[in-house]
């Protein structure tokens, strides 16, 4: 049974699986939505820009039709009318085709954004199955597509049965009419109800997009154990991992170690906790912690430091103060340079006194001053 629920694909698709898919062209798409948006684009860009291109077009005709017989015969005046029909047209002709443009583009990354590649231009056997081919003519995904194109077709019939009926009157107004006034009222009728019938379009695609997503996600899910070799993978093999973890630890152990000799003094609590300072005047702005640790790591700091003479001096609550405000390596904190310093300087006395140079320094006082803040 645990091998059966690891080969199911119940875990959702890691962000590696699904750049891996867009890398691929594998992404979330919607045709509906795209055509949907393309169909209204240019819908609103007749209703913006038509009567612009209507009148550029009517003038080209005029200019046109009021060619005589010397004017066609002559290259000159040809080139000349048809430049000028151009440059007519051109403008509006242009600012349909952008409006266009950026409904297409917008609507072919609206669901699953921009995404380029040659992946998807490129050969593949597979592309050429007939095996393949079969599977997805029968398949659950061909079944929903011909439930979508049934409803395709009942939406946009509908909807122009509405526009029909809603606009009956004004169409049949239209024979009432003398040119040139029918013709712009037909004109005028037909591109709201183009824009009717696209805009029709667009309850097909607010059902197509969500289902296109959730059916990519639905083909991206992964497996558990998938999903552990993937972590794996990018993140390395946890045993490995901690393997290396624990060779860090000996080393950065081992370093310590080589540095309690070096120490001016170590601070005991005394069998739990001991922390070694270093301090040289000059170099350094505070004194710095190079090795801390408690239990058996403490009773190795102290056993290191009596067979290097280093002076061991007992102040419970600075030892686990220290220990716990300070990283290895690090300078102490300001609020403990005061009971710091006072460690110091009776231990330099008591080096001065064992050399016979000075007198015997008073005992440390048991409590130094650590703020209250600061107290473990």
């Amino acid at each position: 049974m645990a091998a059966d629920s690891d080969m199911e694909k119940t875990e959702d698709p890691t962000s590696k699986k699904l750049s891996e898919a867009a890398e691929k062209g594998n992404i979330a798409r919607s045709q509906d939505l795209g055509t949907a948006l393309v169909l209204l684009g240019s819908s609103l860009g007749i209703l913006i820009y038509g009567t612009e291109l209507a009148e550029a077009t009517l003038q080209v005709c005029r200019r046109l039709l009021s060619l005589n017989q010397k004017d066609v015969q002559d290259p000159t005046m040809m080139s000349a009318a048809s430049y000028a029909a151009i440059a007519a047209v051109t403008p509006a002709f242009l600012k349909l085709c952008l409006v266009i443009l950026i409904a297409g583009f917008v609507g072919n990354t609206l669901l699953g954004g921009f995404n380029f590649t040659w992946y998807g231009a490129s050969f593949r056997p597979d592309k050429l199955s007939p095996l393949a081919g079969i599977k997805r003519m029968f398949s659950v995904n061909s079944l929903i597509e011909l439930v979508k194109g049934v409803l395709k077709v009942a939406v946009v019939s509908g909807s122009a049965y509405l526009l029909l009926k809603l606009f009956f009157d004004d169409i049949m107004a239209l024979s009432l009419m003398t040119s040139p006034d029918d013709i712009a009222a037909s004109v005028y009728l037909l591109c709201w109800m183009f824009f009717g019938l696209c805009a029709s379009t667009l309850l097909i695609a607010a059902i197509d997009a969500p289902y296109q997503k959730w059916r990519h996600i639905q083909q991206m899910k992964m497996t558990k154990q998938e999903v552990k070799d993937e972590y794996k993978n990018s993140e390395g093999n946890p045993e490995i991992k901690g393997r290396i973890r624990g060779l860090q630890i000996q080393m950065s152990r081992r370093r310590m170690m080589q540095a309690v000799p070096t120490a001016d003094v170590v601070v005991t609590n005394p069998t739990h906790y001991a922390v070694a300072l270093k301090y040289e005047h000059g170099k350094q702005r505070a004194p710095v912690v190079v090795a801390k640790g408690v239990d058996q790591m403490a009773l190795y700091i102290r056993q290191i430091a009596e067979a290097n003479k280093v002076p061991i001096i007992r102040s419970p609550a600075l030892a686990r103060s220290v220990y716990h405000t300070t990283e290895l390596d690090h300078p102490i904190p300001e609020q403990l340079f005061s009971a710091v310093a006072q460690v110091l300087a009776y231990v330099f006395q008591l080096k001065v006194y064992r050399r016979g140079k000075g007198q015997k320094p008073k005992a440390l006082a048991k409590d130094l001053p650590i703020p209250e803040g600061f107290r473990h």
